[in-house]
């Protein structure tokens, strides 16, 4: 029986009391593991210590998750943030270069919320801080005082863009999605496509059409619930399915070589 694709899931850099930790959401472990049917293996924020190739040399895929913090907008040339704004400079440091090199490197990649935009602004677009405050938007934030099953629940539909990756996998031409942001894409990066696409005219996905594997980003939470809504579950699948067949290759290159 062939292995399991070993799927490598980001994290994000947090002070817990004395201690500085690596931290990731259980739901996108746990989203890799049932619905992309991989193993995940969880990658530092340690730009540091390792280069993107390091990291990319063990993985057959990469899941860019979402956080509750914002890239730092120097990365854009955008202003600067609002006072108080979580941001997450080692993060920023890991994920920004991984991005570009898995891409060019052929490794699938799955980016969600912050994962999404860390890949426009990796490939040079620019962010919306504050989408609601822009005035041809709605307010696509979660309402943080309803219960968490209400905040991840349908929020709003997105128009799936034809002949792109998420037709591709089965989606029809409108879907309804969770919606917990309050960033957006400003300026999409060159050589991006748009996917999906707000009611209002936000962009809410992004494929590499370029790209030597699967490159998708999604603006909302498809890990959440993912075995209950067929939709998010075939992105995860769609991810997994490509993370398998580099494994395969990986496993058959190895096998040759030695």
């Amino acid at each position: 029986m062939s292995r399991l694709p070993l799927i490598g899931v980001t994290t994000c850099s947090r002070q817990i009391g004395l201690h500085a930790y690596h931290t990731s959401g259980d739901k996108y472990s746990r989203a890799v593991a049932t619905a992309a049917k991989g193993l995940p293996v969880l990658v530092p924020s340690l730009a540091d210590l390792f280069q993107p190739s390091d990291i990319l040399d063990a993985l057959d895929g990469i899941l860019f998750t979402g956080s509750p913090s914002n890239v730092e907008p120097f990365h854009y040339q955008g202003p600067a943030s609002a006072p108080g704004t979580a941001h997450d400079p080692a993060r920023d440091a890991t994920t920004l270069p991984l991005i570009r090199a898995a891409v060019e490197a052929g490794i699938p990649v799955l980016g969600i919320c912050r994962g999404f935009q860390e890949m426009n602004v990796a490939f040079g677009g620019s962010l919306h801080q504050n989408v609601h405050e822009v005035g041809t938007f709605i307010d696509h934030r979660e309402d943080e005082t309803q219960a968490v099953e209400v905040q991840y629940g349908p929020a709003h539909a997105v128009h799936i863009q034809p002949g792109g990756v998420l037709a591709g996998v089965g989606l029809p031409r409108s879907i309804e999605v969770n919606s917990i942001h309050s960033q957006g894409i400003e300026r999409l990066a060159p050589g991006l496509r748009a996917e999906a696409v707000a009611p209002d005219g936000l962009i809410e996905a992004v494929s590499v059409p370029e790209g030597k594997a699967f490159a998708l980003g999604v603006q909302w939470h498809p890990e959440w619930e993912v075995s209950s809504n067929p939709y998010y579950l075939a992105i995860f699948q769609a991810f997994g399915d490509a993370c398998r067949a580099r494994a395969t290759q990986r496993d058959a290159d190895a096998s040759n070589n030695a």
